[in-house]
């Protein structure tokens, strides 16, 4: 979605899938994220970078903000401008962003900071930003705390995120120098229909070979049978929102 390899850029052909599937923000999350663009008092600019769909920057909007879209991916811009008509959409980076020096309150990327150069990104979100203004990223993870959600992600893949949050908080550097993260834990119902379709709107996925998604398919639906998950049967997928904030010094 922002950059890095392929995988990042994959996910445009299943443009669809990804809206249906993947879950939103908790609110409670994208307020947190924004508090600091509102200290001017102004209706606050701010950039979706990485924007998919627009399942971040609808929640931009909604907490009262104008919003920029930026992806790499024009298939997923198009997307996006049916989901959420009227944004802005760019075709960029979070390291190259056709934006000008200083003009916005805030940049969010959703799912998307282990996919860029943080060095890189990180100087050019610090030029796009006033100052005082406010670096935001939020990630939607799994919760591993239930044995079958364990089971999920060995069959699908624990992600590149997870793999992050291995080393520590998400990497990044001048001008930013702080992270601040609060977590919001939480649950979404879902289906076999549903819980098919994340997985297939995951870029390791859309990326494997006819044989390797063949053999994902397989260990899933094991794992729905053994769920008892069939037709309109739901089940509750745990979630824990991690969401971090860094703002552009002043002066």
């Amino acid at each position: 979605m922002v950059s890095r390899d392929n995988s990042s850029t994959s996910f445009g052909a299943v443009a669809d899938v990804y809206e249906s599937a993947r879950p939103e923000y908790p609110s409670d999350a994208v307020a947190w994220l924004l508090e600091p663009a509102f200290a001017s008092g102004r209706t606050p600019l701010v950039a979706d970078v990485g924007a998919g769909t627009g399942k971040l920057t609808r929640s931009i909007v909604a907490a009262g903000c104008d919003a920029i879209a930026v992806d790499p991916d024009t298939a997923m811009l198009d997307a996006l401008r049916v989901a959420v008509p009227g944004v802005p959409t760019l075709v960029g980076t979070a390291e190259s962003l056709p934006i000008d020096d200083e003009s916005l309150d805030g940049v969010l990327l959703g799912q998307a900071w282990h996919w860029v150069d943080p060095v890189a990104a990180s100087r050019e979100i610090g030029r796009v930003l006033c100052p005082g203004g406010v670096l935001g990223l939020i990630w939607n993870i799994r919760d591993e705390s239930l044995p079958w959600v364990r089971r999920l992600n060995s069959v699908v893949s624990r992600g590149g995120a997870v793999a992050m949050f291995d080393d520590g908080p998400p990497p990044i550097a001048v001008p930013f120098d702080h992270l601040e993260e609060r977590r919001w834990a939480w649950s979404r119902t879902v289906n076999r229909s549903l819980l098919t379709d994340l997985v297939r709107s995951r870029s390791f996925y859309i990326t494997a070979t006819a044989d390797e998604r063949s053999s994902i398919d397989q260990n899933l639906a094991a794992l729905f049978d053994e769920l008892g998950l069939h037709g309109s049967t739901t089940i509750e997928l745990p979630y824990v929102t991690r969401a971090f904030r860094a703002m552009r010094p002043i002066g």
